[in-house]
C-alpha cells in the first residue's frame, strides 16, 4: 500500500504541473518563483533558481504542449499504477515492475554523469520497489 500511495501522489503531482504549467509560464516566470521560493523557504537568490527561471523562459508553445502532453502520460501511468496496487491487482504489480525497471539504466547514468544524494536516493528506492514487487509476485503466484 505503500508503493500505491507513493505511485498516486506522484500522479496526481504530474497531474497538477500539467493543469497549471500553462498559467505559470504565461506569466512573468521570475516573480512567480520568487514567491514559491519564499513559501518553502529557498533562497530567491540561489543560483539554481536563477538557472530554472531562464530555462522557464526559455519555453516556447510548442515545447509547452509538449511537456504538458508528456507529463500527462506519465501521470495516467502512475495513477494506473497507484490505483491498480491499491485494489491488488495483479496486472499492476507487473506493470510497476517492467515501468520502474525501464527507468534504472537512465537513473544510472545521471548519477554517473553528476553524483548526487537524491539522485542515488531514488534510485535505491526505485530499486527496493522493484525487488519487493517481484518477491511478492514469486510469493503469491496464484494471487489474481
Amino acid at each position: 500500500m505503500v508503493i500505491a500511495a507513493f505511485k498516486l501522489l506522484k500522479g496526481l503531482a504530474l497531474l497538477a504541473v500539467g493543469i497549471t504549467a500553462p498559467a505559470l509560464l504565461s506569466k512573468d516566470v521570475g516573480p512567480t518563483l520568487e514567491h514559491w521560493a519564499n513559501l518553502v523557504r529557498i533562497d530567491p537568490h540561489n543560483q539554481y533558481i536563477h538557472m530554472l527561471i531562464e530555462k522557464l523562459a526559455r519555453v516556447d508553445a510548442t515545447k509547452l504542449k509538449e511537456f504538458r502532453v508528456g507529463t500527462f502520460i506519465y501521470s495516467a501511468v502512475f495513477l494506473t499504477e497507484g490505483i491498480g496496487l491499491a485494489l491488488r491487482k495483479r496486472w499492476a504489480e507487473y506493470l510497476t515492475i517492467v515501468t520502474t525497471a525501464s527507468f534504472l539504466p537512465l537513473e544510472v547514468y545521471e548519477i554517473v554523469k553528476q553524483v548526487s544524494l537524491a539522485k542515488v536516493i531514488l534510485l535505491l528506492f526505485n530499486i527496493a520497489i522493484v525487488v519487493y514487487l517481484v518477491f511478492e509476485l514469486r510469493r503469491n503466484p496464484k494471487h489474481v
